[in-house]
C-alpha cells in the first residue's frame, strides 16, 4: 500500500468555499470540466451526454439542499464538493500500486494514471465521494487543484488559481495556503468560522467551508452596506407576497 509523506507538507494548498454566497450556478463545475478536459487529467469522459441517462467524469459537483432552522425558517443552501486533499487521505493509503499519492511540497493529492489499475479501492475509501472513475480510460481521476495552472509561469500571477476559483461569479471560492496563518484564506476561514467537512472521519481535510450567515429578519440599519432580500413579512403587508400581488394586478388590469 502507498504511504503518506513522512513529514507534513510545508504548504497545504486548498480551497475555502463560502456557502453564504454560493448561488449554485455550476460555473465552477463547468469551467473545471473545460480546463481539465484539455489538461493534466484529460480527457474527462462524457457518457450519453444527450441521452436519457447522461453521466460522466466531473471533479466538482454541486448539491442543493433545502434546510430549516429551529424557528421554522427555510433556506436553500448550495454545497459544492470536490476533493478535499486530506492530510490523512485514506484514498492514498489503500492504493496498491502507488498511483494515488500526496505531494510533499504542497499537500495536493494526485493520481498517476500510468500505474493506476482501476481497482477503485480509493473511491471506496474516500468518505466524500470525491473520486471519479473514467470508464473509457479505465483509471481513476480526481481534482488536481489545477496543478498545471497554478504553477504555470506563462500565465499572469492573478490567473494562477484553480479554474473553479477564477470563474466563480460571486467570489464564493478562494484559494491559497491553509498552512500559513497569515494567508488570505486562513484569515478568511478564521474570521468566518470555517469548518472541515465530516471531521469525524479522521481524514483531516484541508479545504474549509464557511457557514451561511443567519438571515436578517428585523429592519435594516444604516450600517448595512450590502443589499439583502426582504423576508416574507417585510415584503408583504397583506400576506399575499410581492409575486402574488403582481400577478393579481396584471390579471385585474
Amino acid at each position: 500500500m502507498t504511504s503518506l509523506p513522512k513529514t507534513a507538507p510545508a504548504k497545504k494548498l486548498g480551497l475555502v468555499i463560502d456557502l453564504d454566497i454560493c448561488v449554485g450556478c455550476h460555473a465552477c463545475a463547468v469551467n473545471c470540466k473545460e480546463w481539465n478536459t484539455g489538461g493534466k487529467m484529460a480527457p474527462l469522459t462524457d457518457l450519453e451526454p444527450y441521452g436519457g441517462k447522461p453521466d460522466g467524469v466531473w471533479f466538482n459537483r454541486i448539491h442543493t439542499f433545502e434546510t430549516e432552522n429551529e424557528a421554522g425558517t427555510s433556506r436553500t443552501v448550495h454545497f459544492p464538493k470536490s476533493c478535499l486533499h486530506c492530510d490523512d487521505a485514506p484514498c492514498v493509503t489503500v492504493c496498491p500500486t502507488g498511483a494515488s499519492y500526496k505531494r510533499e511540497e504542497d499537500g495536493i493529492v494526485l493520481v498517476n494514471e500510468d500505474i493506476c489499475i482501476g481497482c477503485k479501492l480509493c473511491s471506496w475509501a474516500c468518505p466524500y465521494g470525491a473520486r471519479e472513475f473514467d470508464e473509457n480510460e479505465g483509471v481513476m481521476k480526481k481534482c488536481t487543484l489545477c496543478v498545471d495552472k497554478i504553477y504555470n509561469e506563462n500565465l499572469p500571477e492573478e490567473s494562477r488559481v484553480p479554474a473553479c476559483v477564477s470563474t466563480c461569479p460571486t467570489g464564493a471560492r478562494s484559494f491559497g495556503d491553509l498552512n500559513d496563518p497569515d494567508s488570505d484564506v486562513s484569515k478568511l476561514s478564521a474570521a468566518r468560522g470555517g469548518f472541515a467537512l465530516m471531521p469525524e472521519q479522521g481524514t483531516n481535510p484541508v479545504n474549509r467551508y464557511l457557514p451561511p450567515r443567519p438571515k436578517k429578519t428585523g429592519p435594516t440599519s444604516p450600517d448595512d452596506k450590502a443589499p439583502r432580500m426582504l423576508t416574507h413579512v417585510e415584503a408583504n403587508d397583506d400576506k399575499a407576497g410581492l409575486l402574488a400581488s403582481w400577478v393579481d394586478k396584471i390579471l385585474s388590469a
